[in-house]
Order: structure tokens, then C-alpha cells, then sequence
């Protein structure tokens, strides 16, 4: 007798799309201005956003309807797929160069992130990965922990040759919670602790001017014109915000004073415009949706969901903490988007899509 299915996490649906629709319009107000100066249309990055959003949401309602448990089959061509996206990416000619960071495949009138698939990839790898074989294979570090560890590496080494050290931090952290409560040894984790450290070192200070990026939020206004002008700049917008805000549309950090100002620091805006009060709000919607995400981990129906979920949730947990942390001076500058609310095209989309399986995981679940 086929089973049927309950109706997906509402929730979850509607944490998400009021975070949807709150980016869309701070992305409006934080981007009017420099696209008005730049592109003469001020909507231009709204307009944008809007249309990566309903293409987002299309591959979100997929997903909802897709039975998560095909994706087992599925992991390992997903993997060799963004492996290979990852590859042509950094080959010169082929991958597109902004900013100097070469990041992104050309297609038409549209750009990829492979990175951002990157992150989707990891989470279903790996729960496939552990979902099978009890927790004594689980636990074998040779023949289990050790192969994804070296495809984890070569995945955080190419991420880094673009180079992207935000997407390879959130990579990294997602993947040590996963395998925490896939039931990996403790000894293996404070292993992989201890070799991650070093590598990580050295990644951050070969290069004299991540160092000084890296470093500046402990002392932004040390060099208040370069390392630390993202942050001050951040800082004074979320200061100048107060309890309500100047209101909403009537930010001056936009006037070309804060950078990356409907990116990465977006949530400065959100601060500055709506104020204290307006950046709670961002901030309890998140709390809420990891609550429910993680009710649906908790009461999934088998190994492979449970890891599954976690690690889509767990994403987007991490990539809020650390932009947050960023934008009020709490972490390094490591540059990554806020889900649901910065503007960028395949983070949006993918991340819709992830909670879209997380969704087809809640119409299984045992409540």
C-alpha cells in the first residue's frame, strides 16, 4: 500500500519567503542608488534578485516534491559534477574574473557559482556517505572517514584557488557538525581538528593582505581607510539605526559609503534602516527556521534524511552566523551572504533549493 504523505513544514515555508521578501526589498533600497548612478535604473539589482527569486522558488517547490530518498543515488554524479564545475571555473579563459576572484561559469545572459553548488553537493555527499553501514562503518576513519575527508580537501582546494575563503570556512563547519552527528569518533574529529588547524593558518596568512583583512575586526579603526573600512562603515550604519531607524529607504551608508552594501553587508543596511529592532527581527526569523529545521532532523524517518537535513540547515545556520558576526565586528571578514536577504543569484537559488528537500524530508517525518 503506497504511504501517504503529510503536508510539507509550512513553517518552513513562510520563515522562508519572509526572509525572501525582506531581502528583495532591502535589496531595493541598499543597490537604488549605486544602479541608478552606474546602470541608470534603480531597480536594476531588485529586478535581478526578483527574477533569481521565482526561479529559486520553482526549484524549491521541486525539491519539495522530489522524494528526498533518490537522492542516494544520485549523490556521487551530483559530486562529480561539482568537482568538475569547480575545475573549469579556475581555468583561465573559461571562468569569469570579478574583483579579482575568478568565481563564476558564463552562460548567456546569466553567470553560475559553482561554489554555491559546491555547498548543496557537500551536504548530500556526505549524507549519503555516512547513511549506510552502521555506526562500526562509520566509524572506520581508513575506509570511511579518511575518502571523504580527501574529496572534502579537494573541494576546499579549489574553492580557495578562486579564491573564496567564506564559502571554504561554511564548507568546512557544515561538513564537522555533519560527521559529529553522523556518530564519527571523537578522537577522529579532534584529529581532523588538529590537521584542519595549520592548513587553515597558512591559508589565511601566506597572503599579507588576507592577514590584514583577516585581523581588522579587532582593531578596524587601526587603518580606518583600508582594512578596517568595511567594518567602521558597518558599524556606523548599524550605530546610526538606533532602536527603529532612520526608516526605510533613508539610509545614507547606500550613498557609496558602505561597499558590498546589498551583498555581503547587507544586514548593515537592514540595521541602519530598520534598526535594532528590524536586525532582531532578521535575526529571529533564523532562530526559528533552525528550530524547525531541526525538528524535522530529529524526527526523521531514517539515517540519510536525518544527515541530510541537518546539513542543509546546518548551512544555512553558519553562513548566518558568520556574515552576522561579520557585519557587527564579531568575526573576521571572510565574505559570504546572508541567505534569503543578499543579493546573489546562485546562492539564492540554491539555497531555496536545499530547503526545498528539507521540506519533502518534513512531509516523512514522524510528528
Amino acid at each position: 500500500m503506497r504511504r501517504r504523505l503529510k503536508p510539507p513544514d509550512y513553517a518552513i515555508l513562510t520563515l522562508v519567503l519572509t526572509l525572501l521578501s525582506i531581502g528583495l526589498i532591502m535589496v531595493y533600497s541598499a543597490s537604488s542608488v549605486q544602479a541608478a548612478v552606474d546602470l541608470g535604473d534603480a531597480a536594476y539589482y531588485f529586478k535581478r534578485q526578483l527574477v533569481w527569486s521565482l526561479i529559486g522558488v520553482i526549484g524549491m517547490f521541486i525539491a519539495m516534491n522530489f522524494p528526498y530518498y533518490l537522492l542516494r543515488n544520485l549523490a556521487r554524479p551530483i559530486m562529480a559534477g561539482v568537482i568538475f564545475a569547480l575545475i573549469l571555473v579556475i581555468i583561465p579563459g573559461v571562468g569569469i574574473s570579478v574583483n579579482g576572484s575568478q568565481r563564476w561559469l558564463g552562460f548567456g545572459f546569466m553567470n553560475f557559482q559553482p561554489s554555491e553548488a559546491a555547498k548543496l553537493g557537500v551536504v548530500i555527499f556526505l549524507a549519503y556517505w555516512f547513511s549506510f553501514g552502521g555506526l562500526k562503518r562509520v566509524r572506520d576513519f581508513q575506509k570511511t572517514v579518511l575518502p571523504f575527508l580527501m574529496m572534502l580537501g579537494l573541494v576546499a582546494a579549489l574553492i580557495m584557488k578562486q579564491p573564496d575563503l567564506g564559502t571554504t570556512v561554511a564548507i568546512g563547519a557544515t561538513a564537522i557538525i555533519m560527521l559529529f552527528l553522523a556518530g564519527v569518533d571523537f578522537r577522529h574529529l579532534l584529529l581532523i581538528g588538529a590537521a584542519s588547524a595549520p592548513v587553515l593558518y597558512v591559508l589565511i596568512f601566506m597572503e599579507e593582505y588576507r592577514r590584514q583583512r583577516f585581523l581588522a575586526f579587532l582593531d578596524p579603526f587601526a587603518d580606518p581607510l583600508g582594512t578596517g573600512y568595511h567594518i567602521i562603515q558597518s558599524l556606523y550604519a548599524l550605530g546610526s539605526g538606533g532602536l527603529f531607524g532612520v526608516g526605510l529607504g533613508q539610509g545614507k551608508q547606500k550613498f557609496f559609503y558602505l561597499p558590498e552594501r546589498h551583498t555581503d553587508f547587507i544586514f548593515a543596511v537592514i540595521g541602519e534602516e530598520l534598526g535594532l529592532l528590524g536586525g532582531a527581527l532578521v535575526i529571529l526569523l533564523f532562530l526559528l527556521l533552525v528550530w524547525r529545521g531541526f525538528r524535522v532532523v530529529i524526527t526523521a524517518p531514517d539515517q540519510f534524511a536525518a544527515l541530510l537535513s541537518a546539513g542543509i540547515i546546518t548551512m544555512i545556520a553558519v553562513q548566518a552566523v558568520i556574515n552576522i558576526g561579520v557585519v557587527t565586528s564579531s568575526l573576521p571578514i571572510t565574505g559570504i551572504t546572508l541567505p534569503f536577504v543578499s543579493f546573489g543569484g546562485s546562492s539564492l537559488v540554491f539555497s531555496l533549493t536545499g530547503v526545498g528537500i528539507l521540506m519533502n524530508i518534513s512531509r516523512y517525518c514522524n510528528y
